[in-house]
């Protein structure tokens, strides 16, 4: 089974550590390798990608490493692909070229 990885405990992400199909289970893992949970990748999710572990509502925090990274641009289910598409750059500007690139 594929893997990701949650950093902190605190995150609401986890990061890819394959590239993942749409309906594929993988297993969430902590910084030291424990398992953690079972999540589905609901769609496409590159290797080093982000993927909600719980609904994100619009407007809520992205949390990374215990830090927040970001703010989403609209709510994001379990399992999703979270990116500059669906996020808000808590510590730069994205062009709008950028934030509205698929993936």
């Amino acid at each position: 089974m594929k893997r990701s990885i949650r950093m902190n405990p605190s995150d609401n992400v986890t990061t890819a550590l394959a590239n993942l199909d749409a309906g594929e289970t993988i297993q969430v893992v902590s910084a030291s390798q424990e398992p953690l949970e079972q999540l589905k990748a609901l769609q496409p999710i590159s290797f080093g990608h982000k993927i909600a572990l719980n609904k994100i509502e619009k407007g809520s925090n992205i949390v990374k490493y215990g830090e927040v990274i970001g703010i989403a641009t609209q709510s994001i289910e379990k399992g999703n692909h979270v990116h500059v598409h669906n996020v808000e750059s808590a510590r730069i500007q994205m062009p709008k070229a950028v934030r509205e690139r698929k993936g």
